[in-house]
């Protein structure tokens, strides 16, 4: 195996009985990525190391979920406690890598600041490096006992915790950084002699204080990045702290105007300019970049797309690009509300999109409009294109994909059909109600409908007595 400076060890293998989920718990999402995610993600800010994930309820879900060539994965069968579980991982351990970090696959806030302090106070492999928090309750954490001078002694699980250890505050969040050698020496001396009857990582403490070696207690920035979820009601509370640290970061640092930061989700990455303003019940997913005086309605929902500057998107307007960058909305240009831009909409300066419109797989170039209830999919329009309520793309034909191009300056009336493949010429006229299936020459009005026929003296039907 090639050499690294850090092993990373990260537990995923627990079922989650209290989340109530077929899913494994590692598996389920905060804002939009998995909890395990956002712990690798982390790890990846610590540079180069060998990373191990430990997985058992589930493992087969969640090595695909976050497969990656980097990872090296082992499983925990049973799931016997902590210490049980980086057991598990000891073969795969780089040897020459003199620290060894310890992460929780279902406390996904860690920073990576928070992760290379720790990794730091290990100091190369000279002591142990324990995680901890002071918490108003720390039930259900296991309790830091410390010595005269201040130096860890050890860690009592809340469950065998006496009376007395239950009234220490600080807790430990279950992550640690230990020299990689004395790791192995005294995992392999774990008992399972409690009251769990399991083997816990915790009481590795004990052995690294009757060996001489130091233990020290690094304290967390914050309660939010030690948070762990093993409920629906502690995910949800993640959360939002979560989009609260988002939305903070985006007021502060950018000067974005929220409407609310309590009705705020961003779930992935959000590039803003400056003098953005977003209302309420909005989401971000994926890549996202809003310009400069760019201003987003009421509950719309952004996905993978750029929206360049002083652009309008109005409210309960949808947009999905599918992958970054797949939709773009030019300068200045209005959308919405209720449009739907789906992947491939290209839309350029000064274009509208109004209510009820779809664009899927088009390009519209500066100032083309279609206002109302109106499809364009495979298109490419010109510039200043007036294009009618009810109007649609035919664009396909039960097998395949067709494009219909659409010249400058063309009006298309209300409630037509083109019929793709199709080329509209430039300053043509599409009269109202037409079904276009052949080519339009430029500055032509096209008109291609059943003839008006009126009928005097018809009655309409009645019904028949009964």
């Amino acid at each position: 195996m090639s050499s690294s400076s850090l092993n990373i060890v990260i537990m995923a293998a627990g079922k989650g009985t209290r989340m109530k989920s077929a899913l494994p718990k590692v598996l389920h999402k905060l804002a939009g990525r998995s909890l395990l995610q956002h712990v690798l993600q982390t790890s990846v800010g610590l540079g180069e190391a060998r990373r191990i994930v430990i997985t058992g309820h589930g493992a087969e879900a969640v090595e695909a979920a976050v497969a990656a060539p980097a990872l090296r994965f082992v499983r925990q069968m049973p799931q016997l406690g902590t210490g049980h579980a980086v057991q598990q991982a000891v073969p795969a351990l780089d040897d020459e890598a003199a620290v060894t970090l310890i992460l929780n696959g279902d406390v996904p806030l860690i920073r990576t600041e928070t992760a290379a302090k720790l990794v730091e106070a290990c100091q190369g492999g000279k002591q142990l490096a324990l995680l901890t928090i002071e918490l108003a309750d720390p039930s259900g954490y296991g309790r830091i006992v410390r010595d005269g001078s201040g130096g860890v002694r050890a860690i009592v699980e809340h469950k065998d915790a006496t009376p007395e250890q239950r009234q220490i505050r600080e807790g430990y969040t279950g992550m640690m950084a230990a020299p990689t050698a004395a790791l192995k020496r005294w995992l392999g001396l774990l008992s399972n002699d409690n009251a769990q009857g399991e083997y816990y990582l915790t009481d590795i403490v004990a052995m690294a204080v009757a060996e001489g070696l130091p233990v020290a207690g690094i304290a967390a920035p914050n309660e939010t990045e030690v948070l762990g979820v093993n409920s629906p009601l502690q995910l949800s509370d993640l959360e939002r702290r979560f989009q609260r640290q988002q939305a903070e970061a985006l007021m502060e640092g950018h000067g974005t105007r929220l409407a609310d930061p309590a009705r705020f989700d961003l779930r992935g990455e959000l590039t803003v300019g400056s003098d953005v303003e977003i209302d309420v019940g909005c989401v971000f997913e994926g890549q996202v970049t809003l310009g400069d005086n760019v201003k987003i309605g009421a509950y719309c929902v952004i996905r993978n797309a750029t929206i360049a500057a002083g652009a309008r998107i109005h409210e309960f307007t949808h947009i999905d690009g599918e992958k970054a960058g797949g939709a773009k909305v030019g300068a200045g240009a209005l959308i919405g509300p209720f449009a739907r831009l789906r992947p491939g909409a290209d839309l350029g300066d000064e274009v509208h999109i109004g209510n009820f419109v779809e664009v899927k797989n088009s390009t519209l170039a500066k100032g083309a409009k279609a206002n109302h209830l109106a499809y364009l999919g495979d298109a490419t329009v010109g510039e200043r294109v007036n294009y009618g309520a009810g109007s649609i793309t035919a664009n396909y034909d039960g097998a395949n994909k067709h494009r219909t191009v659409i010249g400058a300056d063309v009006h298309v009336g209300s409630n037509c059909v083109l019929v793709a493949p199709v080329e509209i010429g430039a300053g043509a006229t599409i009269g109202g109600g037409s079904t276009i299936t052949k080519p339009v020459g430029a500055g032509e009005l096209a008109v291609a409908r059943g003839k008006q026929v009126g009928i005097a003296g018809w009655a309409r039907p009645t019904k028949k007595a009964k």
